[in-house]
Protein backbone atom coordinates (compact mmCIF):
# COMPACT_ATOMS: atom_id res chain seq x y z
CA UNK A 1 0.00 0.00 0.00
CA UNK A 2 2.89 2.07 0.63
CA UNK A 3 2.81 4.14 -2.64
CA UNK A 4 -0.68 4.69 -2.86
CA UNK A 5 -1.84 5.93 0.41
CA UNK A 6 -1.59 9.86 -1.00
CA UNK A 7 -4.28 8.53 -3.81
CA UNK A 8 -6.92 7.99 -0.80
CA UNK A 9 -9.09 11.50 -1.14
CA UNK A 10 -12.50 10.40 -1.79
CA UNK A 11 -15.06 8.83 0.71
CA UNK A 12 -16.19 5.15 -0.04
CA UNK A 13 -19.16 5.01 2.72
CA UNK A 14 -21.84 7.23 1.81
CA UNK A 15 -21.16 11.45 1.06
CA UNK A 16 -19.39 12.69 4.50
CA UNK A 17 -19.08 16.46 4.39
CA UNK A 18 -15.04 17.78 4.29
CA UNK A 19 -13.36 17.95 7.72
CA UNK A 20 -13.04 21.08 8.88
CA UNK A 21 -9.31 22.26 9.31
CA UNK A 22 -7.57 21.50 12.66
CA UNK A 23 -7.27 24.15 15.00
CA UNK A 24 -5.01 22.87 17.19
CA UNK A 25 -3.16 19.98 15.09
CA UNK A 26 0.24 21.13 12.36
CA UNK A 27 -0.33 19.02 9.05
CA UNK A 28 2.91 20.15 7.22
CA UNK A 29 4.62 18.01 3.88
CA UNK A 30 7.01 16.54 6.13
CA UNK A 31 10.51 16.61 6.95
CA UNK A 32 11.46 18.96 9.13
CA UNK A 33 14.75 17.97 11.62
CA UNK A 34 14.45 20.39 13.96
CA UNK A 35 11.55 20.84 16.77
CA UNK A 36 10.38 17.33 15.92
CA UNK A 37 9.83 15.60 19.69
CA UNK A 38 6.99 16.58 22.10
CA UNK A 39 7.17 17.48 25.44
CA UNK A 40 5.84 19.31 28.70
CA UNK A 41 5.58 23.21 28.98
CA UNK A 42 3.26 25.90 31.11
CA UNK A 43 0.99 22.45 31.94
CA UNK A 44 0.73 21.20 28.44
CA UNK A 45 1.89 17.82 26.81
CA UNK A 46 2.80 18.01 23.24
CA UNK A 47 2.81 15.04 20.87
CA UNK A 48 4.22 14.96 17.65
CA UNK A 49 3.19 12.17 14.82
CA UNK A 50 5.27 11.37 11.75
CA UNK A 51 2.13 10.03 9.41
CA UNK A 52 2.13 9.05 5.63
CA UNK A 53 -0.68 9.66 2.81
CA UNK A 54 -4.26 9.28 4.35
CA UNK A 55 -3.87 7.28 7.47
CA UNK A 56 -7.72 9.03 8.35
CA UNK A 57 -6.49 10.40 11.96
CA UNK A 58 -6.38 13.51 10.69
CA UNK A 59 -8.65 13.98 7.79
CA UNK A 60 -11.58 12.33 9.66
CA UNK A 61 -10.96 14.76 12.82
CA UNK A 62 -9.73 12.24 15.28
CA UNK A 63 -6.88 14.37 16.66
CA UNK A 64 -8.92 17.17 17.20
CA UNK A 65 -11.65 15.10 19.32
CA UNK A 66 -8.45 13.92 21.44
CA UNK A 67 -7.02 17.01 22.25
CA UNK A 68 -10.97 18.44 23.04
CA UNK A 69 -11.22 15.30 25.31
CA UNK A 70 -7.87 15.60 26.79
CA UNK A 71 -7.75 19.81 26.98
CA UNK A 72 -3.81 19.53 28.47
CA UNK A 73 -2.64 17.31 25.41
CA UNK A 74 -1.54 19.43 21.91
CA UNK A 75 -1.22 16.81 19.09
CA UNK A 76 1.13 18.01 16.30
CA UNK A 77 0.86 15.83 12.99
CA UNK A 78 3.41 15.69 10.27
CA UNK A 79 1.99 14.42 7.11
CA UNK A 80 3.75 13.34 4.07
CA UNK A 81 2.32 12.85 0.95
CA UNK A 82 4.24 10.00 -0.15
CA UNK A 83 5.24 7.01 1.84
CA UNK A 84 8.74 6.27 0.07
CA UNK A 85 9.63 9.94 1.14
CA UNK A 86 8.48 9.68 4.28
CA UNK A 87 10.37 6.25 4.82
CA UNK A 88 13.80 7.43 3.90
CA UNK A 89 13.55 10.34 5.93
CA UNK A 90 12.86 7.77 8.85
CA UNK A 91 16.24 5.56 7.99
CA UNK A 92 17.76 8.74 8.30
CA UNK A 93 16.42 10.14 11.57
CA UNK A 94 16.51 6.42 12.73
CA UNK A 95 20.48 6.07 11.82
CA UNK A 96 21.57 9.64 12.93
CA UNK A 97 19.11 9.43 16.67
CA UNK A 98 17.78 12.40 15.90
CA UNK A 99 14.66 14.26 13.91
CA UNK A 100 12.29 11.65 15.31
CA UNK A 101 8.59 12.20 16.31
CA UNK A 102 7.20 10.65 19.43
CA UNK A 103 5.16 8.35 17.28
CA UNK A 104 5.83 7.07 14.02
CA UNK A 105 3.83 5.66 11.10
CA UNK A 106 4.97 2.16 10.02
CA UNK A 107 4.02 0.56 6.31
CA UNK A 108 3.60 -2.95 6.32
CA UNK A 109 6.39 -3.47 3.73
CA UNK A 110 8.92 -1.98 6.32
CA UNK A 111 7.69 -3.90 9.47
CA UNK A 112 9.89 -6.39 9.48
CA UNK A 113 13.01 -4.18 8.58
CA UNK A 114 12.39 -2.27 11.14
CA UNK A 115 11.37 -5.37 13.50
CA UNK A 116 14.96 -7.01 12.57
CA UNK A 117 17.42 -3.68 12.75
CA UNK A 118 15.59 -0.83 14.16
CA UNK A 119 13.10 -2.11 17.22
CA UNK A 120 15.56 -0.75 19.89
CA UNK A 121 14.71 2.49 18.69
CA UNK A 122 10.88 2.03 19.23
CA UNK A 123 8.75 1.48 22.60
CA UNK A 124 7.75 -2.10 23.62
CA UNK A 125 3.78 -2.03 22.87
CA UNK A 126 2.66 -5.58 24.36
CA UNK A 127 1.90 -4.22 27.21
CA UNK A 128 -0.51 -1.53 26.38
CA UNK A 129 -3.53 -2.57 28.18
CA UNK A 130 -6.88 -3.33 25.88
CA UNK A 131 -4.82 -4.40 22.73
CA UNK A 132 -6.12 -7.50 22.37
CA UNK A 133 -8.91 -6.84 19.82
CA UNK A 134 -6.51 -7.00 16.63
CA UNK A 135 -6.99 -10.04 14.51
CA UNK A 136 -4.44 -12.32 15.29
CA UNK A 137 -1.99 -12.08 12.32
CA UNK A 138 -2.09 -8.06 12.26
CA UNK A 139 0.37 -7.29 15.59
CA UNK A 140 2.67 -10.89 14.74
CA UNK A 141 3.97 -8.70 11.87
CA UNK A 142 5.86 -5.99 14.13
CA UNK A 143 6.10 -8.24 16.87
CA UNK A 144 9.94 -9.40 17.73
CA UNK A 145 11.36 -12.94 18.23
CA UNK A 146 11.84 -11.59 22.29
CA UNK A 147 7.33 -10.68 21.87
CA UNK A 148 8.66 -7.12 21.54
CA UNK A 149 5.83 -5.03 19.85
CA UNK A 150 6.84 -1.98 18.42
CA UNK A 151 3.41 -1.09 16.89
CA UNK A 152 0.24 -1.23 17.16
CA UNK A 153 -2.29 -1.89 13.79
CA UNK A 154 -3.96 0.76 11.59
CA UNK A 155 -5.74 -0.77 8.87
CA UNK A 156 -5.18 -4.06 6.43
CA UNK A 157 -5.93 -4.33 3.14
CA UNK A 158 -8.37 -7.64 2.61
CA UNK A 159 -9.09 -8.34 -0.65
CA UNK A 160 -11.98 -8.75 -3.26
CA UNK A 161 -12.39 -8.15 -7.09
CA UNK A 162 -13.72 -4.98 -8.27
CA UNK A 163 -16.13 -5.20 -11.89
CA UNK A 164 -17.93 -3.59 -14.76
CA UNK A 165 -21.53 -4.61 -14.35
CA UNK A 166 -22.13 -2.95 -17.75
CA UNK A 167 -19.22 -4.77 -19.37
CA UNK A 168 -19.50 -8.37 -17.88
CA UNK A 169 -22.97 -8.33 -19.34
CA UNK A 170 -21.79 -7.17 -22.64
CA UNK A 171 -19.52 -10.25 -22.18
CA UNK A 172 -22.26 -12.58 -21.24
CA UNK A 173 -21.21 -12.70 -18.15
CA UNK A 174 -23.64 -12.85 -14.50
CA UNK A 175 -23.32 -9.57 -12.96
CA UNK A 176 -24.87 -9.97 -10.10
CA UNK A 177 -22.11 -10.29 -7.64
CA UNK A 178 -22.96 -13.36 -5.88
CA UNK A 179 -23.34 -14.95 -9.08
CA UNK A 180 -20.12 -13.24 -10.25
CA UNK A 181 -18.07 -14.62 -7.22
CA UNK A 182 -19.72 -18.13 -8.14
CA UNK A 183 -17.54 -17.50 -11.21
CA UNK A 184 -14.61 -17.53 -9.61
CA UNK A 185 -14.75 -19.27 -6.15
CA UNK A 186 -12.19 -21.17 -4.41
CA UNK A 187 -9.58 -21.04 -7.30
CA UNK A 188 -8.07 -17.82 -8.97
CA UNK A 189 -7.39 -19.78 -12.35
CA UNK A 190 -11.12 -19.67 -12.43
CA UNK A 191 -10.96 -15.67 -12.59
CA UNK A 192 -8.49 -16.12 -15.90
CA UNK A 193 -10.53 -18.26 -17.24
CA UNK A 194 -13.72 -15.94 -16.61
CA UNK A 195 -11.27 -13.49 -18.29
CA UNK A 196 -10.86 -15.87 -21.70
CA UNK A 197 -14.82 -15.96 -21.84
CA UNK A 198 -14.80 -12.54 -21.33
CA UNK A 199 -12.26 -12.15 -23.96
CA UNK A 200 -13.66 -14.21 -26.28
CA UNK A 201 -17.67 -12.78 -26.14
CA UNK A 202 -17.20 -8.91 -25.57
CA UNK A 203 -17.51 -6.95 -28.80
CA UNK A 204 -15.34 -4.09 -27.07
CA UNK A 205 -11.62 -3.79 -26.87
CA UNK A 206 -11.78 -3.15 -23.19
CA UNK A 207 -9.47 -5.71 -21.25
CA UNK A 208 -10.51 -7.76 -18.64
CA UNK A 209 -8.36 -6.72 -16.04
CA UNK A 210 -6.02 -3.79 -15.56
CA UNK A 211 -3.12 -5.88 -14.85
CA UNK A 212 -1.22 -9.14 -14.16
CA UNK A 213 0.85 -7.58 -11.12
CA UNK A 214 -2.56 -7.59 -9.47
CA UNK A 215 -3.41 -10.76 -9.75
CA UNK A 216 -0.05 -11.81 -8.80
CA UNK A 217 -0.24 -9.73 -5.64
CA UNK A 218 -3.43 -10.95 -4.44
CA UNK A 219 -2.28 -14.62 -5.10
CA UNK A 220 0.82 -14.35 -2.99
CA UNK A 221 -0.89 -12.25 0.03
CA UNK A 222 -3.12 -15.36 0.60
CA UNK A 223 -0.34 -17.31 2.15
CA UNK A 224 1.29 -17.61 5.26
CA UNK A 225 4.66 -17.24 3.40
CA UNK A 226 5.89 -15.31 0.27
CA UNK A 227 8.92 -14.23 -0.25
CA UNK A 228 10.70 -15.53 2.80
CA UNK A 229 10.53 -18.02 5.50
CA UNK A 230 9.94 -17.63 9.53
CA UNK A 231 14.15 -18.05 9.52
CA UNK A 232 14.15 -14.69 7.51
CA UNK A 233 15.92 -16.73 4.27
CA UNK A 234 14.65 -15.87 1.20
CA UNK A 235 12.13 -18.54 -0.67
CA UNK A 236 10.83 -16.97 -3.45
CA UNK A 237 12.54 -18.77 -5.92
CA UNK A 238 11.33 -22.61 -4.63
CA UNK A 239 7.78 -21.42 -3.19
CA UNK A 240 5.26 -22.60 -5.11
CA UNK A 241 2.91 -20.26 -3.94
CA UNK A 242 4.81 -17.83 -5.53
CA UNK A 243 5.59 -19.64 -9.07
CA UNK A 244 2.09 -20.74 -9.24
CA UNK A 245 1.30 -17.03 -8.76
CA UNK A 246 4.01 -15.53 -11.69
CA UNK A 247 2.69 -18.84 -13.68
CA UNK A 248 -1.56 -17.70 -13.99
CA UNK A 249 -0.39 -14.19 -13.89
CA UNK A 250 2.09 -14.65 -16.81
CA UNK A 251 -0.91 -16.59 -18.45
CA UNK A 252 -3.35 -13.74 -17.89
CA UNK A 253 -0.44 -10.95 -19.05
CA UNK A 254 0.21 -13.18 -22.68
CA UNK A 255 -3.08 -13.82 -23.30
CA UNK A 256 -3.86 -10.65 -24.36
CA UNK A 257 -6.59 -10.28 -20.82
CA UNK A 258 -4.86 -7.01 -19.42
CA UNK A 259 -4.48 -3.78 -20.05
CA UNK A 260 -1.07 -3.99 -19.47
CA UNK A 261 -1.29 -1.24 -16.92
CA UNK A 262 0.62 -1.60 -13.51
CA UNK A 263 -1.30 -0.26 -10.64
CA UNK A 264 -1.29 3.58 -9.71
CA UNK A 265 1.55 4.01 -11.97
CA UNK A 266 1.17 6.44 -15.08
CA UNK A 267 -1.86 4.89 -17.23
CA UNK A 268 -3.44 3.41 -14.56
CA UNK A 269 -5.98 6.58 -13.38
CA UNK A 270 -6.60 7.03 -17.35
CA UNK A 271 -7.63 3.85 -17.76
CA UNK A 272 -10.22 3.74 -14.93
CA UNK A 273 -11.44 7.40 -16.78
CA UNK A 274 -11.50 5.99 -19.96
CA UNK A 275 -13.22 2.11 -18.87
CA UNK A 276 -10.64 0.67 -20.62
CA UNK A 277 -10.60 -2.19 -18.14
CA UNK A 278 -13.46 -4.51 -16.86
CA UNK A 279 -12.59 -5.93 -13.55
CA UNK A 280 -9.40 -5.12 -10.92
CA UNK A 281 -7.96 -6.76 -7.92
CA UNK A 282 -9.12 -4.87 -5.63
CA UNK A 283 -7.74 -4.36 -1.80
CA UNK A 284 -9.98 -2.66 0.85
CA UNK A 285 -8.62 0.88 0.69
CA UNK A 286 -8.42 0.53 -3.59
CA UNK A 287 -11.83 1.46 -3.66
CA UNK A 288 -11.78 5.30 -2.48
CA UNK A 289 -9.33 5.67 -5.51
CA UNK A 290 -11.31 4.11 -8.11
CA UNK A 291 -14.15 5.98 -7.60
CA UNK A 292 -12.59 9.06 -7.03
CA UNK A 293 -10.34 8.51 -10.45
CA UNK A 294 -13.47 6.39 -12.41
CA UNK A 295 -15.65 9.70 -11.89
CA UNK A 296 -19.15 10.25 -11.45
CA UNK A 297 -20.29 9.38 -14.96
CA UNK A 298 -19.23 5.85 -13.77
CA UNK A 299 -21.03 5.50 -10.67
CA UNK A 300 -22.77 2.55 -10.13
CA UNK A 301 -21.39 1.02 -13.12
CA UNK A 302 -18.61 -0.33 -10.78
CA UNK A 303 -19.69 -3.53 -7.82
CA UNK A 304 -17.86 -5.56 -5.71
CA UNK A 305 -17.84 -9.41 -5.72
CA UNK A 306 -15.84 -11.77 -2.81
CA UNK A 307 -12.38 -13.00 -4.42
CA UNK A 308 -11.89 -16.26 -5.15
CA UNK A 309 -9.40 -16.67 -1.81
CA UNK A 310 -8.56 -14.19 1.44
CA UNK A 311 -6.12 -12.20 1.00
CA UNK A 312 -4.23 -9.25 2.68
CA UNK A 313 -2.44 -6.35 0.48
CA UNK A 314 -1.66 -3.27 2.54
CA UNK A 315 -1.77 -1.96 6.22
CA UNK A 316 -0.13 0.04 8.59
CA UNK A 317 0.58 1.04 11.91
CA UNK A 318 1.38 3.81 14.97
CA UNK A 319 4.80 2.97 17.00
CA UNK A 320 6.39 5.06 19.66
CA UNK A 321 9.81 6.07 19.71
CA UNK A 322 12.09 5.10 22.62
CA UNK A 323 13.70 8.81 22.92
CA UNK A 324 10.57 10.58 23.41
CA UNK A 325 10.07 12.90 26.13
CA UNK A 326 6.22 11.51 26.38
CA UNK A 327 6.61 7.89 26.07
CA UNK A 328 3.22 7.18 28.26
CA UNK A 329 0.99 9.90 26.59
CA UNK A 330 2.16 8.93 23.43
CA UNK A 331 1.22 5.44 24.25
CA UNK A 332 -2.21 5.86 25.32
CA UNK A 333 -3.08 7.86 22.13
CA UNK A 334 -1.73 5.30 19.67
CA UNK A 335 -3.65 3.12 22.03
CA UNK A 336 -6.55 4.96 21.99
CA UNK A 337 -6.59 5.67 18.27
CA UNK A 338 -6.26 1.74 17.11
CA UNK A 339 -9.05 0.99 19.28
CA UNK A 340 -12.13 -0.36 17.68
CA UNK A 341 -14.56 2.60 17.55
CA UNK A 342 -11.89 5.10 16.29
CA UNK A 343 -10.63 1.99 13.73
CA UNK A 344 -14.72 1.97 12.42
CA UNK A 345 -14.91 5.34 12.36
CA UNK A 346 -12.20 6.02 10.04
CA UNK A 347 -13.96 3.48 7.60
CA UNK A 348 -16.80 4.98 7.82
CA UNK A 349 -15.57 8.60 6.72
CA UNK A 350 -12.72 7.31 4.58
CA UNK A 351 -13.07 3.23 4.24
CA UNK A 352 -9.76 2.79 5.41
CA UNK A 353 -10.86 -1.30 6.48
CA UNK A 354 -9.93 -1.81 10.28
CA UNK A 355 -7.53 -4.33 11.44
CA UNK A 356 -9.54 -4.64 14.82
CA UNK A 357 -11.74 -7.75 14.95
CA UNK A 358 -13.44 -6.47 17.31
CA UNK A 359 -14.55 -3.41 15.07
CA UNK A 360 -15.01 -5.84 12.08
CA UNK A 361 -18.59 -6.39 14.33
CA UNK A 362 -19.72 -3.07 14.72
CA UNK A 363 -22.73 -1.54 12.71
CA UNK A 364 -20.91 1.20 10.68
CA UNK A 365 -18.64 -1.82 9.72
CA UNK A 366 -20.52 -4.66 9.22
CA UNK A 367 -23.31 -3.27 7.35
CA UNK A 368 -21.11 -0.90 6.08
CA UNK A 369 -22.33 -0.79 2.07
CA UNK A 370 -20.93 1.66 -0.66
CA UNK A 371 -22.92 3.77 -3.31
CA UNK A 372 -20.60 4.36 -5.73
CA UNK A 373 -20.50 0.35 -5.90
CA UNK A 374 -23.63 -0.16 -6.70
CA UNK A 375 -24.30 -0.74 -2.66
CA UNK A 376 -22.60 -3.04 -2.45
CA UNK A 377 -22.43 -4.39 1.11
CA UNK A 378 -18.53 -3.82 1.27
CA UNK A 379 -18.20 -3.96 5.32
CA UNK A 380 -19.53 -7.67 4.99
CA UNK A 381 -17.42 -8.61 1.30
CA UNK A 382 -14.02 -7.47 2.88
CA UNK A 383 -14.90 -8.67 6.62
CA UNK A 384 -15.02 -11.90 5.71
CA UNK A 385 -12.16 -11.84 3.61
CA UNK A 386 -10.31 -10.72 7.10
CA UNK A 387 -11.47 -13.65 8.67
CA UNK A 388 -9.93 -15.97 5.98
CA UNK A 389 -6.66 -14.62 6.21
CA UNK A 390 -4.47 -16.77 7.33
CA UNK A 391 -3.38 -16.13 10.77
CA UNK A 392 0.27 -15.61 10.47
CA UNK A 393 1.44 -13.83 7.86
CA UNK A 394 5.30 -13.91 7.04
CA UNK A 395 7.19 -11.21 6.70
CA UNK A 396 10.84 -9.76 5.51
CA UNK A 397 13.00 -7.29 5.38
CA UNK A 398 12.54 -6.35 1.53
CA UNK A 399 9.09 -7.40 1.33
CA UNK A 400 7.84 -4.15 -0.40
CA UNK A 401 10.93 -3.65 -3.20
CA UNK A 402 10.64 -7.30 -3.97
CA UNK A 403 6.93 -6.83 -4.66
CA UNK A 404 7.81 -4.04 -6.29
CA UNK A 405 10.27 -6.00 -8.75
CA UNK A 406 7.94 -8.56 -10.06
CA UNK A 407 5.32 -5.89 -10.82
CA UNK A 408 8.00 -4.65 -12.82
CA UNK A 409 8.88 -8.09 -14.13
CA UNK A 410 4.92 -8.90 -15.47
CA UNK A 411 5.06 -5.41 -16.97
CA UNK A 412 8.23 -6.39 -19.00
CA UNK A 413 5.81 -9.61 -20.43
CA UNK A 414 2.85 -7.31 -20.88
CA UNK A 415 4.55 -4.03 -22.44
CA UNK A 416 7.55 -5.16 -23.27
CA UNK A 417 6.84 -8.63 -25.00
CA UNK A 418 9.34 -10.00 -22.94
CA UNK A 419 8.73 -14.25 -22.74
CA UNK A 420 7.74 -15.04 -19.06
CA UNK A 421 11.19 -16.84 -18.90
CA UNK A 422 13.19 -13.87 -19.65
CA UNK A 423 10.68 -11.85 -17.33
CA UNK A 424 11.33 -14.29 -14.37
CA UNK A 425 14.90 -14.33 -14.98
CA UNK A 426 15.36 -10.40 -15.18
CA UNK A 427 13.16 -10.25 -11.92
CA UNK A 428 15.17 -12.57 -10.01
CA UNK A 429 18.36 -10.79 -10.56
CA UNK A 430 17.21 -7.67 -9.59
CA UNK A 431 16.20 -9.34 -6.55
CA UNK A 432 19.39 -10.68 -5.55
CA UNK A 433 20.99 -7.75 -6.28
CA UNK A 434 18.07 -5.66 -4.07
CA UNK A 435 17.73 -8.27 -1.16
CA UNK A 436 20.33 -10.97 -1.76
Amino acid sequence: MSRVRRQLRTKVVGAVSAVTALGMVVGCSGGSDTGTGGGRKDGKVTITMGLFGVMGFKETGLLEKYMKLHPDIVIKADVAGDEQTYYTALQTHLAAGSGLKDIQGIEIGRAKELVDTQKDKFVDLSDVSGTDHFLPWKLSQVTAPDKKVIGLGTDIGPMAVCYRKDFFEEAGLPTDRDEVAKLWEGDWSKYVEAGKRFKKNTKSKVAFMDSSSGLFNAMIYGSSEQFYDKSGELIYAKNPVVKDAWGLASDAATSGLTAKLRQFQPGWDPGLANSTFASTVCPAWMLAHISEKAGPKNKGKWDVAKAPQGANWGGAFLGVMEQSPVKKEAKELVAWLTAPEQQAYIFEKLGNFPSSEDALKIPEVADGKSDYFSGAPIGEIFGTAAQEIPDEQVLGRKDGTIKDIFSQGLTLIEAQNKSPEEAWKTSVERVEKAAG
